[in-house]
Formats: structure tokens, sequence, C-alpha cells
């Protein structure tokens, strides 16, 4: 691959409003408007499992409900776990580089996926695989956001961050309106092989489609290398290697070789965190998983490894750990409600309870259910919207006081949404109940959405310009798991007949967030006070 010199930029003075002015906005503006639909087609193959286990069941294959959910849940844990080497990779491969080869990866699991589907008897270990490499998807957030970060003056963090954020999260809503529709016609033709029959009801933004309708499933993989090809071009004759910020990114087959090493080994350790959920449970399984990543990470011989410990100073200091907790209110619940919605609506209101023959209650199925396909898209397309709203009122009022609305906000909306739940679960027409639920679960977006915003602008002002961008990656990287935690709390909840407890245990800990926000930067005390 030849080397193209002008990719690198050796003056980088942003904060210099002449500098700015002159180069810097059109070359930083360039670089965003490539970043955005790269950091879209991340999310949406990162997430594609909530509509593609959803359209599974519909099509009756032969797995139970909780191997479904767990698949959604895979994707969650290894995007996550993906996060953390995303967070450094920036400073040791260079941005253009790494946006380049990071999507130009999402191929193999967008094929992969796709082939998988064709069939419906593919043994569970390949779709757990292809879950897996979804992963890079949700990982590829750090290293886009840590490279954004670089190109912004303060003054413009919000935005910078708030759109390309903001933005690429539409790759949910994108993903679960394009999924939906692109299964109803076989676009790719005999290529993509022949269409299965619905055993169940499904549909569409455009309505429902009943069961016999034929479907074509693999095209929800198959549809993203349209997109993906193209912008892996886009990203390697477009966007810039900044040198103030990666003094010595190396030739990009050395670049590419480091980035693919660090996925690698969080691969492994992701695998080694599924295993461990069988032995240990979620919670501890967990904190095992990013323990063994980072530690991982640490012991990695060669060139990059003083460029990791620099990075590793951000452990030190507690603002790192605050600032996290908080954006796992946020992003941690933006993209486990995305992840786990679809599955739950299908769930939920595709059964009512009846008086059975021995006048006990049982579950039997709702034959005029809403579609998960139809509804899902709705909440994840109002936070994503909403986001960059959140940083540029931020920007304005302080990003801290936001975050601390937006708390309040989602407390009483997790209760509320709970009570909800346990109301349609239980329920001999559930139907009654869909429009509170999907009411309720959009504030939860919406205010997640615009918290999003306000977290990543505080990040902007209390870190330096040599931290901020391993903070953000960081801390988004341990929000991520909420693509995890949400789908697997509720899928275990749901199946106890007891979906509420889902969410009042998510009302407890954003009321913790509550508090760790007025503590540590609206006091009058407070070391950074941000209002």
């Amino acid at each position: 691959m030849a080397e193209n010199k002008s990719a690198y930029i050796e003056n980088w003075d942003v904060e210099n409003k002449e500098f700015w002015e002159r180069e810097g906005k059109k070359i930083a503006n360039r670089n965003l408007w490539i970043s955005i639909p790269s950091l879209l087609m991340g999310f949406a193959i990162w997430l594609m499992w909530g509509m593609i286990t959803t359209q599974m069941k519909n099509l009756g294959f032969d797995f139970t409900t909780e191997q479904l959910f767990s698949l959604v849940a895979i994707a969650g844990l290894s995007g996550a776990t993906l996060r953390i080497p995303a967070s450094f990779m920036i400073r040791i491969a260079g941005g253009r580089n790494t946006i380049f080869l990071t999507t130009a990866l999402l191929m193999i699991p967008a094929l992969g996926t796709g082939m998988a589907l064709m069939d419906p008897h593919t043994p569970y270990w390949v779709f757990q695989l292809m879950a897996l490499l979804s992963g890079i998807g949700g990982g590829n957030f750090a290293c886009s956001m840590s490279n954004i970060s670089t190109f912004y003056p303060k003054s413009q963090q919000g935005y910078a961050l708030g759109m390309n954020a903001g933005l690429g999260n539409f790759g949910v809503t994108t993903m679960q309106i394009l999924i939906p529709l692109v299964m109803t016609v076989g676009i790719f033709g005999a290529v993509a092989g022949d269409p299965m029959v619905l055993k169940t009801a499904s549909g569409t933004l455009l309505g429902r489609i009943e069961a016999g309708s034929e479907t074509w499933i693999q095209n929800a993989a198959f549809v993203w290398l349209l997109f993906l090809i193209p912008l892996a071009f886009a990203g390697w004759f477009g966007m810039n290697n900044l040198n103030v910020v990666t003094p010595n990114p190396g030739h990009p087959l050395s670049a590419f070789t480091k980035i693919i090493g660090l996925y690698a080994i969080a691969l492994v350790t992701a695998v080694v965190g599924i295993y461990a959920m069988g032995l240990i449970g979620m919670w501890l399984a967990l904190p095992l998983t990013i323990i063994l990543t980072v530690v991982a990470l640490r012991l990695i011989p060669g060139s990059i490894q003083p460029n990791i410990k620099n990075q590793f100073r951000i452990f030190s200091n507690k603002h790192t750990w605050s600032m996290t907790v908080l954006y796992i209110l946020t992003f941690g619940s933006f993209i486990g409600f995305s992840a786990a919605l679809p599955l739950s609506i299908t769930v939920i209101f595709g059964k009512m309870m009846q008086v059975g023959a021995d006048g006990e209650l049982i579950r039997v199925v709702n034959p005029d259910a809403p579609s998960a396909l139809t509804w899902a898209w709705i909440g994840p397309f109002v936070g994503a919207l909403i986001r960059p709203v959140g940083g540029w009122i931020s920007d304005k009022v302080g990003g801290s006081i936001v975050t601390q609305i937006i708390s309040l906000v989602m407390v009483a909306a997790s209760v509320a949404t709970g009570y909800v739940m346990m109301q349609a679960y239980n329920s001999a027409n559930p139907n009654e109940y869909f429009m509170p639920f999907m009411v309720l679960f959009v504030v939860l977006f919406a205010a997640s959405g615009i918290g999003n915003g306000s977290t990543f602008r505080s990040i902007g002002v209390i870190f330096d310009q040599q931290l901020k961008g391993p903070v953000l990656g960081w801390s988004s990287a341990v929000a991520a798991y909420g693509a995890f935690i949400a789908p697997k709390v509720l899928g275990a909840q749901i199946n106890a007949g007891t979906p509420e407890v889902a969410m009042y245990g998510f009302a407890v800990f954003y009321a913790v967030c509550l508090v760790i926000n007025w503590w540590f930067y609206l006091r009058k005390s407070a070391e950074i006070y941000n209002p």
C-alpha cells in the first residue's frame, strides 16, 4: 500500500485562533465528516444482533430465548472490551491509520454473519463467533472519539464530540430501520441465497408482515458491505495523522500490526470473560475481563509499551473514575437499552396471560402483538438526534448541571417503566400498555442522549489535551458494558417473570450517579466546579 506523506500533519495548534481559522478548521471538519459515517457503521454492525435475533425468533431458528439474548450480550461484551485497547490506538498508530483499518475490519463480521444466516442449521458457536467479531464495531467508538478530540479546540469540544458521537450513534437507528426493510427483498439476487419463510409475524417501519411471508435475513449483514468499502477508501485518502499527537506511528503496515495485535488481546480476554460467566457469574466475570485486558496491555513488550504506560496515567486521577461512572449513566444506558429493547418488546408483548384449562394463568401467543422491527428504532433515534443538543447546551451552561437534571429524569422514568413492564407482562391485554411503555423508553433515551453530550463536554473541560483522549476512550469502554449488562439483566428478569426488577435496579444506580455528580462537580467546595 503506497504511503501518502500529505496524510501527516506536523504543526497543529488549534488553540491558536489564527491557525484555527486559517487551516485548522478545514482539516478538522474533513476528518470529522469521514469519521462520522465510519463510526455509524461501527454502531450498526455492533448492535445489529438485537434485530437479527428478533428475526431469528420469528423464523423459528432452533435456539432458546436465553441463547438469543446471549448473542446480543456477547456482542456487547466484546465491543466494550475492545474499547479498552482502542482508547490507546491513536497515540500508538495514528488517527488516519486507525480509523481506516478499524473500519475495514468491519467487513469480516458483516460478511461472516450474512453467510451464517443463509442456513438455519448453522451451529450456535458460529453465531457466537460472529457476535464476538461484531464487537469490533463497538471498540471503534473509543478510537474515533479519542481521534476527533485532538482536532478541535476546547471551546468546540462539545460540538465536535457531540456531532461525532451523536451522528455516529445514528448507526443504531439506521440499522434498526434498514435491516427490516432489506430483509423483505432479495436485493443481492442468487449470490445471497434463498429466502426463508416467517413462522410468526414480523414487521418493518412501514407496518406488519404476516407469518408465511418470505424474508432474506442474511441481508441484515450483507447490506453493510455496500457502505464499508467506499468508507475505507475515504478514510485512507481523506484523513490525517497528527504528529503532535502520534510522534512515531511508523509505516502504515507497522501501525496496522499494532492495531490488530491490540484488538486480538481484547478478543481473547472477552472470550475468557464469556467463559467465566458460566463459572463465577456475570458480576464477577465483568471486572475480571476488564482487569485481564488492562494487565495484558500493560505486559505487552516492545516499542508500544512506553506509549501504553504513559496513557495509564489516567488511572491515578480520581476524575477518571467519577466521569467513568457518569458515562455509564448516559452512554451505558443508551447502548444497553438499544441492544435489549427489540427482544424485550418481542418477549413482553408477544404473549399475554390467559386462564388455562386447569384454572392456572398461562402465557399464550398474542395475535396482535406489536412488532419490535416496527417500533424499536424510535428510542435510539431520539437519543442520537438529541445528543449534539446536549453538547451545545453544556457548552453554554456547563456539563455537570445538565448531567444532574437528566439523572433525576432517568430515576423517575426507570421506576415508571418498570411498573408498566410488570403490568404488561401479567396482562390479558398487554397491547394497552405498549404506548406508555414506548413513551417512557423514549424519555429514557432522550435523557441519556442529552447526558452523553454533557458528560463528553465535562471530560473536555476537566482533562488536558494529552489526557482527555485516553479518558474518553476508557470511560466509553467501561460504559459500553451496558450493551452486555442490559440484555443479560433484562433477559434474566423477563424469563423470571419480573421485568420490573431490572428497571428498579437501574433506577437505584441512577440515584447513586446523581450523588456522585453533585459531590465532584456541583458542590461549591468541589475541586472542579463545573456548573
